[in-house]
């Protein structure tokens, strides 16, 4: 199966956004929808394709409220992503997906601290609420060179996220 994952911008509510508004809630009504990194929803479709058409049905609100709309599409890799563009390359036939690995960006991935309820760590909703997602942090933009990248050294993270991309979205 395929994976959509957006990530949303950091001063909005993304999963409030998206579920408040009758058209983007009916376009992901028949998903299960689950949340892999700090304001982020993802989802399950059946194909590159439904993956495009659901991100060109949700585009209204990915201009708005998303910082970035990832697509993990296993015949490609099975743990990296792909950048909205390189998925609709892929899904139209313009790029194989052997050619698709050269320029990518590296996302740091932060795991919060685990709340001390004893010290007061918790939200208003209670410690069971309290933030646990990994966090996306500074993206480093590289290119693959003999099948290898570079290690991701803008800061110390727990792991990192391999997004793969266009040359266009490399070299804007």
């Amino acid at each position: 199966m395929t994976r959509v994952c957006l990530v949303g911008d950091p001063e909005v509510n993304l999963q409030y956004e998206l579920l408040s508004r009758e058209t983007s809630r009916e376009a992901l009504a028949t998903y299960d929808l689950e949340r892999p990194f700090e304001n982020a929803l993802a989802v399950r479709t059946v194909s590159i394709g439904a993956a495009v058409s659901l991100l060109n049905d949700l585009d209204w609100y990915l201009t708005r409220f998303v910082d970035e709309a990832l697509v993990q599409e296993p015949s490609v890799s099975e743990t990296e992503w792909l950048s909205r563009s390189l998925a609709t390359e892929l899904r139209n036939g313009d790029l194989e997906a052997g050619d698709t690995g050269e320029f990518c960006k590296i996302y740091g991935l932060e795991r919060p601290e685990e709340p001390d309820v004893d010290q007061g760590d918790e939200t208003a909703d209670g410690p069971e609420n309290a933030p646990t997602r990994p966090r996306l942090v500074e993206p480093l933009y590289v290119r693959r060179t003999d099948g290898e990248l570079p290690e991701y050294d803008l800061r110390d993270v727990a792991d990192t996220l391999i997004v793969r991309l266009t040359e266009a979205e490399h070299s804007p």
